[in-house]
């Protein structure tokens, strides 16, 4: 018997592979419009045809990321274009990709006729930062459908006032208190010790998502980041080396998505954004190392992993970038895959937290790209000081445990940056033009 199998409170390999189920999901579009779409599709389900009208109310997080981001396959931007598709062809069916058929027949133009008749507005007690309500009329019929903490988490349906699902869900920012018991330490013990069979489907994201970083590529999408590099490249301005490569990759990916590319991605903790910056910089490293097939699944697996851990204790939506975290987990996977063992990988984790933690979420936009651009400088950077044997002071929120230093970002990006979150959301409903 191994010390894990007597260890009955550390969470067992089921409940780990579990996890990368649940935070590694394929989307299409960003998922603060999508989920809109998804509580707007329900509507129109319970209604049994496309609404004459819609109202949807959200939080202030879906709001300020639904604001200025490419809806897939329209060429348009925001909430009320994904709320009409949703509400004209979207498929609760399809989860994430709830807007995968927006180019079938004449659902667009539909959509396009219904915008006049819906209606997006602030709420401003949301009971939690992810909340979307939504309200649909067809004829005299009524429909509202709730969605809360969780882009797909339909908690409430109501047609014509009468109650058809109602899934009681409590609001608990206590995160610490009942957290799981996951660890870094634990996660280096998984991908060490699982067979890598039973986690190949993380491969199925580095398909899905090298495909829309070669989208970015060969189309000009939003800033062009990807593409501007690997310009100066050709040129011979810059270096065709791992970190330029890896920033290309990632950069050209978040340039399709944030401009309304047709291509689904894979996330991580519910960001299409945060699974390009898991993914990317680590396919790129394992190209460049050489690394086998089984290297790369257990470093995509790590990555995922790492990052959903951390993001635990930062919930899906804050006014922290989630970027920094997903950077991480990328950095922790490059550290391995470069030969690092555990304690190194530890450093690489605390060079990030040094690095980019208080890095803000101005909504989502094209300009996400350079965040990306900056979470995977980061980490690679992060992954070649760990491989020296270089590590941050214990310092700042930095601290000898690993896990308290973890719990740490997350006291800053949910209590410390809560002024931060509704200043950057007034920023952005007043802006003039």
């Amino acid at each position: 018997m191994t010390q894990k199998d007597n260890n009955m409170n550390q969470v067992s390999d089921k409940q780990i592979i579990e996890i990368l189920h649940r935070e590694a999901v394929a989307a299409l579009g960003c998922t603060e419009p999508v989920a809109c779409a998804l509580a707007c599709a329900k509507c129109r389900e319970t209604l049994g045809g496309t609404p004459d009208s819609l109202r949807a109310q959200v939080s202030g997080n879906i709001y300020k990321n639904g604001m200025g981001v490419g809806i897939p396959g329209t060429g348009m931007t925001g909430l009320p274009i994904a709320a009409a598709l949703g509400a004209v062809c979207g498929k609760t069916e399809y989860g994430l990709e709830v807007l995968k058929e927006v180019l079938v027949g004449d659902n667009l133009q539909q959509a396009k006729a219904l915008l006049p008749r819906v209606s997006i507005e602030l709420k401003e007690d949301a009971p939690d930062k992810l909340y979307v309500e939504a309200e649909a009329t067809r004829g005299t019929d009524r429909a509202k459908v709730v969605i809360i903490h969780a882009h797909t988490n339909i908690v409430y349906v109501e047609k014509n006032g009468e109650t058809i699902l109602k899934n009681e869900y409590k609001v608990d920012n206590q995160t610490e208190s009942k957290a799981p018991e996951l660890s870094v330490k634990r996660i280096w013990q998984f991908i060490h010790e699982i067979d890598p069979k039973e986690i190949e489907f993380v491969l199925e994201g580095a398909e899905m998502n090298n495909a829309i970083s070669d989208a970015g590529l060969r189309e000009a999408y939003g800033l062009q980041i990807g593409r501007t590099l690997k310009e100066n490249i050709d040129k011979g301005l810059l270096e065709d080396d791992l970190l330029n490569e890896a920033l290309i990759r990632a950069t050209a990916a978040s340039d399709a998505r944030m401009d309304g590319c047709p291509k689904p991605v894979m996330t991580n903790s519910g960001s299409g954004n945060q699974g390009i910056t898991v993914y990317m910089p680590v396919i790129v490293a394992a190209e460049k190392l050489g690394s086998s097939r089984e290297q790369l699944t257990r470093a995509l697996a790590f990555s995922n992993l790492v990052a959903a851990h951390i993001h635990y204790y930062l919930g899906h939506l804050s006014a922290l970038c989630g970027i920094m975290i997903a950077a991480t987990g990328a950095a922790s996977a490059i550290t391995y895959l470069m030969g690092g063992d555990y304690d190194k990988v530890v450093n690489a984790i605390k060079t990030m937290c040094s690095n980019l933690t208080g890095m803000m979420c101005d909504g989502a936009k094209q300009g996400c790209a350079l965040k990306v651009y900056s979470g995977v400088s980061a980490a690679v950077q992060a992954a070649l000081l760990a491989s020296r044997g270089i590590k941050p002071h214990n310092d700042g929120i930095v601290e000898e445990d690993i896990e308290r230093t973890i719990r740490n970002v997350g006291r800053v990006g949910t209590e410390g940056m809560e002024e931060t979150d509704r200043t950057i959301l007034n920023i952005m409903c007043h802006k003039k033009g």
